[in-house]
Order: structure tokens, then sequence, then C-alpha cells
């Protein structure tokens, strides 16, 4: 009589999560906000100081205060994300910003709202990194491709848009609530964001999720921290002694980074940044271009405000809608961004690069011409232009940078690039905010920007060259 042997059953391997067209939009939607309240405050600094007293250096607090806490706070969040779930971290992260951001609405003074508003960059920081890995880990092939560029594209008009946002909102002064409706705004949108993400944004984690690696992300912060405190609050502050022993500190606290992650990854232990991701190329050459571009986008967006409020006298509407034209080109152009991708690859950076240099080429030229009449039209071909150029840029970067990262190791690649960015663009506002502020006595307004737009073209001239050693097709 011959034995059955019965085969043992065989599991199905689970099939990935998907996110879909609803749980896209919902991301996208969570990555605009952090962005949008970057550059929002900046046409509203002017009303917000007239109504809560509120000098330059504490003003200087309420934007800098939200950029540093958002920095020092974003690789963190990738780690967390990776080792309790990213869904969990994005819903935490998303209802902790709409409750920081109706504290910043309702603030009574200006010290609360700093307060508020370095409560709302550790919730972004909390939020956004996740987005990245979700996309990483929830998408595949072409639809990963497409998302990345829906990202970069949805990343740069956030920022464009903020500016134009405020100034609305601020002139607007919907139901008296004046300069506080920027913050306020936010809070039906996060209500909408967690209805939809409970829904559509499905959960992921690393397969192998890593320890918070406590000593890293101390010195990670200490570094950022020495760097991004002094530029953003020095000038204001009249340059304290606090401020050069902070800048000279900061190359020791990157030297101690370094060290002591490098050490981790040998031992087998975690580093919160492992020196290994840097050998991923597409990370390496990625963040060498992401620098540049976001350091001189900041930059601009700060300097123009205060010029055209403070210099060419225009109102927090007018000064917000100067910009409309860039917010409408990138949009258009950002939306043929993987076609051109797709056909020309890496070069359309390259290419990019160029564009945005002729753009603030023709920005400067119309400070020069018009000056102090600056408006809607004079701006419109050098906006439109350098709009059309940062579309062909920053949605095609961020894609390269992620292109390679392991889904493994999603959370943290994303923390690294978003804490790049952030970095970049606090470093903007510094360093280029303080140019154009230091020259203005000496020059005069006009000048002083003329001089700032001269200076910020080489953003897109050394985010052009090194484009140049990119390989030139793309995953």
């Amino acid at each position: 009589m011959r034995e059955t042997v019965i085969a043992p059953a065989v599991r199905p391997t689970a099939a990935p999560p998907a996110l879909g067209g609803p749980g896209l939009f919902t991301v996208l939607l969570a990555a605009a906000l952090p962005l949008v309240d970057f550059f929002i405050v900046n046409v509203a600094l002017p009303t917000i100081g007239a109504d809560l007293a509120a000098g330059e250096a504490v003003l200087e607090l309420v934007v800098a205060g939200y950029g540093v806490a958002y920095a020092v706070l974003l690789v963190l969040g990738g780690r967390l994300g990776d080792l309790f779930g990213r869904r969990r971290l994005f819903l935490g992260g998303m209802a902790a910003f709409g409750l920081t951001s109706l504290a910043c609405g309702l603030a009574p003074g200006a010290w609360s709202l700093v307060a508020a508003r370095v409560a709302q960059g550790a919730s972004a920081a909390a939020m956004l990194p996740q987005v990245l890995a979700t996309i990483q880990a929830a998408t595949s092939g072409a639809r990963r491709a497409k998302a990345m560029s829906l990202y970069g594209a949805t990343a740069g008009l956030a920022m464009v848009a903020g500016q134009i946002l405020g100034g609305v909102l601020v002139a607007a002064d919907v139901a008296g609530t004046g300069w506080r409706a920027i913050f306020l705004v936010n809070v039906p949108v996060v209500v909408l964001g967690l209805v939809l993400a409970a829904r559509y944004v499905p959960e992921t984690r690393s397969q192998h999720p890593e320890p918070v690696d406590g000593p890293g992300t101390v010195l990670l912060a200490v570094s950022l921290l020495t760097l991004l405190a002094p530029l953003t609050e020095g000038r204001a502050a009249g340059w304290p002694l606090w401020t050069w022993l902070s800048l000279a500190a900061f190359p020791f606290a990157v030297g101690a980074f370094w060290v002591v992650e490098r050490r981790a990854d040998r031992s087998g232990r975690t580093p919160l940044v492992p020196p290994s991701l840097f050998r991923v190329p597409s990370m390496r050459h990625g963040l060498k271009l992401l620098l540049p571009f976001s350091i001189g986008f900041s930059g601009f967006m700060f300097v123009i405000a205060l010029a055209l409020q403070q210099g060419a006298g225009l109102g927090p509407v007018a000064a917000g809608l100067a910009l409309a034209p860039m917010a409408v080109s990138y949009l258009l152009v950002s939306l043929a961004g993987p076609r051109l991708i797709a056909r020309h690859g890496t070069r359309v950076v390259t290419a990019g690069a160029v564009v945005q240099a002729v753009g603030l080429l023709l920005i400067l030229l119309a400070a020069w011409r018009y000056w102090p009449h600056l408006d809607v039209a004079s701006l419109l071909p050098g906006a439109a232009v350098a709009g059309a150029g940062q579309a062909l840029q920053l949605p095609n970067v961020m894609r390269i940078v992620m292109s390679e990262v392991p889904s493994a190791r999603a959370g943290v690649g994303s923390g690294v690039m978003v804490t790049t960015q952030q970095s970049a663009l606090a470093l903007g506002v510094a360093t280029l905010g303080t140019l154009f502020l230091t020259l203005v006595p000496h020059l005069g307004m006009r000048d002083a920007l003329v001089s700032t737009l001269l200076v910020q073209l080489a953003g897109p001239v050394l985010t052009g060259l090194l484009s140049l050693r990119l390989p030139r097709t793309v995953g």
C-alpha cells in the first residue's frame, strides 16, 4: 500500500501595501503643510510685529525657531517611523501639527508665539519624513518615479504658494483674525488630512527596525544648533559673544558626530545617519545639488518679500501676488518633468539651472530699471522664467536622491534628505537675508537687492556644474 505524502501548504507571501491615488494625495497634502508654514510668515512679519509689539530679534525667532526645530528633529522622525510604524507617526505628527498651529493662531504674546512655532516645527519633523518613506515603501517602478516627481513638484509649489497665501490671508483679515489666519488655516486642512489618512494611507515599517541612536541624535542636534542658531539670530541680536562661540564650536560638533556614527557603523550598531548611506551614489550626488538650490531659493523668497514691502511699498497681497507668475510656471513645467527626464535624462537639471539663472537676471534688471515701482507686470518675465527653471530642478533632484535608497532605509534616507533641504532653507534666510539687511543702510534698498541677487546667481551656477557629474539616466 502506497503511503500518501501530503505536502505542507505554502503560505503566499503578503504583497507589500500599496499607496493608491487618495493616499498619495493625502501624503502630498501633508508634505505641503510644513513648507507652506516656513514661508507663509515672510509677508506677515511686519503685521505680527506691530500687533504683538515684537522687536526684530523676536520676529526672527518666529521664523528661526520653527526652522531649527524642524531641521534638528527630522532624521529622528524618520527613524521613529521605521521603528514604530510610519502611518502611526504620520497621524500623530499631523495631529500635533494641527494643535500647534492652533496654538500659534491663539498666541497672546510674542514669546508664546515663538514657543508655539518651535513646537510646530517639532511636529512637522515627526510628520514629514513619513511621507517620503511611505512613498518609497508602498510604491515601485514607474509609479514610484511619478510619485517622487509629484512630491518634488508639491514641495516647490508649496514654498512659493506659502508666501502668496500669507499675503492674501493677512490682507483678508478673515473674521478679524488678521495675521493669525496664516496659522489657523492649517486646522481644517489637518482635520481633512487625518480623516483621509486614517482610511487611505497604508501602514509600513522597516522589516528590521533600528533602535534610536541616543549619542548620534544629541550630536546631530548640537551640530545643527551651533550653526543655524547664531546665523539666524546673530545680526538681529548684534552678534553677541555666544554667536561667535557657537560658530567656533560647530566644526568640532560635526567632527564628533561623524566619529561617533562611523564607530557605531563599524561595530555593528545602528547609527542615526549611517555613513554607508552616503555610499549610495544617488544620495551622495543628489544632496550636493539640493544644498545650493535650497539656499538660493529660500534666501530669494525672504529678501524679495522684504524688498517689495519695505522698499517698493507694496502691501502684503501685492507682495505675495508678485510671485504668482513663478508659482504658475513652476506648476505647469513640473507636470512635464517626468516626461522630460525620461527623454533627456539628468541634463534636464542642468537646463533648469541655466533657465533659473536667466530668470534671476531678468528680475535683477527689473529691479535696477523700475525701482521703486516694482509690481506683478515688471517682475512677470523674470518670475515666470525662474519658476520654470526651479521646476526643472527640484522635483528631479529629489527623485535622484531617493532613487537608489533601499526600502528598508526609506525612513532614515528621507530624513537625511529633508534635513539637508530644511537646513539649507534656514541657511538661505540667514546668509542671504543677513547680507541684504547689512547692505541696505550702506547702499540703499535697490542696490542691496541687486547685489544680493548677483550673489544668489552662484546657486544655479553651482547646481548646473554639479549636475554635469550625474549619470545621464535615473531610476
